[in-house]
């Protein structure tokens, strides 16, 4: 009675949900509008990114051709290179500051921003518009403009209200004040799309959290401490991994400050991995090393982003 009364109840389940007919036309429509950004994606990303590592385990000098097969060689030889070693250097000590620094002044224009009561959109595209610059034209601005190390630039002419004398701001002198001019740069560009980002979190916040604080009787700094940050933790965490990578793949202020042309970087007093790979591909023409140097540094982005993000619990559920 059990087996007649299954392939029934079966046949019944079939006929109330028949099969559903495949649209060729949708399916068609469907390729037709993905198949450009596919192909594209394929051929000039994933293709791209093969070639470059079969160019790395060869000795491609000239050609972006497989020439002879090198194996790990490119590879060994960065890592013993004084050059490469000294730009990974150069970036770390550069990450280490800009990032703190970039997180803390995001997040307190964002707090600022977000207790204006009026003109709030103001404030919100003004600090967000530097985003939309170019760090090309923003580094030939500070670099021609802003610190140019003549008396009438703007930062000498602004220390002589203070009573400092001239300096040359991108030479070799002591103490480094080059690195006021990355820095700045580097915070003028990137500070407002990070304080968009810290807004949006705030805004997400109960704002019966704060009011029962207020009923508690606590302090700026306590609701701070104890409800704003932990509510932003996600936001931040997310934060500090977009700039940890941005700062690693630090190219255009470097290159365009320093640099007096093309392949001129190598005199610039400081360099990170990439302006340092830049020279040897463009300069030095030698593909198969720039190659092996591409993938180390994404393998340390990579390492460095995995290790934060265990440190900080990146993903997981409060």
């Amino acid at each position: 009675m059990t087996s007649t009364a299954a392939p029934a109840t079966a046949a019944k389940a079939v006929a109330r949900h028949p099969r559903r007919r495949v649209d060729r036309h949708a399916v068609g429509a469907f390729i037709l509008l993905t198949a450009p950004t596919v192909i594209g994606l394929g051929l000039f990303k994933y293709v791209a990114i093969g070639w470059s590592l079969l160019l790395s385990l060869n000795d491609a000098r000239g050609t972006l051709e497989l020439g002879s097969w090198a194996g790990l060689d490119n590879y060994a030889f960065l890592l013993s290179d004084d050059g490469f070693r000294s730009s990974l250097g150069t970036v770390v000590a550069f990450t280490a500051f800009i990032v703190p620094v970039t997180f803390v002044a995001s997040l307190a224009l964002a707090v600022l921003v977000n207790r204006v009561r009026r003109g709030r959109a103001f404030f919100r595209t003004a600090f967000l518009i530097p985003a939309a610059v170019s760090y090309v034209a923003a580094s030939l601005v500070w670099k021609m403009s802003l610190f140019n190390g003549l008396p009438s630039g703007i930062a000498n002419t602004l220390g002589d209200l203070f009573g400092m004398s001239p300096v040359p701001w991108i030479g070799t002198e002591q103490p480094p004040l080059y690195w006021i001019v990355l820095v700045t740069l580097r915070l003028w560009l990137q500070v407002g799309l990070y304080m968009i980002l810290f807004l949006a979190g705030l805004q997400a916040i109960p704002q019966e959290l704060y009011e029962a604080a207020a009923i508690d009787g606590a302090g700026a700094w306590q609701t701070f401490r104890r409800i704003t940050l932990p509510q932003l933790r996600n936001t931040s965490v997310a934060v500090m991994l977009l700039m940890l990578i941005a700062a690693f793949q630090a190219f255009d202020e470097f290159y365009n400050i320093f640099s007096s042309g093309l392949g001129g970087s190598s005199t610039a007093p400081v360099q990170p991995p990439l302006v340092y790979l830049y020279g040897i591909a463009i300069k030095d023409q030698n593909y198969g090393l720039a190659s092996a140097g591409a993938f180390l540094l994404t393998v340390v982005i990579v390492l460095v982003t995995l290790l934060q993000g265990r440190l900080v619990g990146f993903g997981r559920k409060d």
